[in-house]
């Protein structure tokens, strides 16, 4: 079976905020597919919504990483389960906010930010054996120059700047925008959301999506429920393992 060229633990959103957010992305994460959009949409939303429909609706827990040599997809299929059975369940409410210069849902109460911080926190450390160092342009990317020192340093512990201290929970819904294009974005979005979207987010699993080879679309290969069932994705064959359990 193949391996994919990148893997991610990613919290995949679910109910109202997965619906409303494939639509406004364009883009079914589960099977890479497109989602049609409500007639008479802006165009611009395929410009607004480039950067993050590549990488499909959710919110990072551990970055994309390569495998390290010596390990295999199989092997990280039963890690994720394993780490999900650790796991209990919660609910995290959610707003909106501009993010450095992005429009993300992000969570709108301490409680709820600590349990997911624990749970991203567990996600970076617990499945670093995984993951392959990064290569000089990989790093080059992240244009360390730019970042704090303390950025720099999870970046070179980690691999990826934005973990632990430096680590905000955000799902993101646009690339970066002007100020034009911020405001007009968010008067669609205020148009779109519904009362639905004030009850918490539930969060009873994690989900392993694949980048299937260098610059493709990210998609879902897998979702781990807390409970210890799973769900497939149109990725599941760079697991090299199936199962056909569902999570609720």
């Amino acid at each position: 079976m193949p391996s994919a060229y990148r893997y991610a633990l990613y919290l995949a959103p679910v109910g109202a905020w997965r619906e409303l957010g494939r639509q406004w992305l364009g883009r079914c994460e589960d099977t890479g597919a497109p989602v049609p959009r409500a007639a008479g949409t802006d165009p611009r939303l395929d410009e607004w919504t480039r950067a993050p429909r590549r990488y499909g609706l959710h919110a990072t827990l551990k970055a994309p990483f390569r495998l390290r040599h010596g390990q295999n997809a199989a092997a990280l299929d039963r890690a994720v389960r394993a780490f999900a059975v650790q796991q209990e369940p919660f609910g995290i409410p959610l707003r909106r906010e501009s993010l450095r210069g992005f429009l993300a849902w992000c969570i709108d109460d301490k409680h709820a930010l600590s349990r997911t911080n624990a749970l991203a926190n567990a996600a970076v450390a617990d499945l670093d054996a995984f993951r392959a160092p990064p290569e000089p342009a990989e790093l080059a990317r992240r244009q360390p120059q730019h970042l704090s020192p303390m950025q720099r340093q999870m970046l070179d512990r980690w691999g990826y700047p934005y973990v632990f201290e430096t680590f905000t929970f955000h799902i993101t819904l646009t690339g970066q925008l002007d100020d034009a294009a911020m405001r007009e974005a968010q008067a669609r979005l205020d148009a779109l959301e519904n009362s639905a979207l004030q009850r918490p987010m539930p969060v009873n699993a994690v989900s392993l999506y694949v980048e299937p080879e260098p610059g493709a679309d990210f998609v879902v290969a897998r979702h781990y429920g807390f409970d210890g069932t799973t769900r497939d994705g149109a990725g599941a064959r760079f697991l090299q393992t199936q199962d056909d359990a569902q999570y609720a």
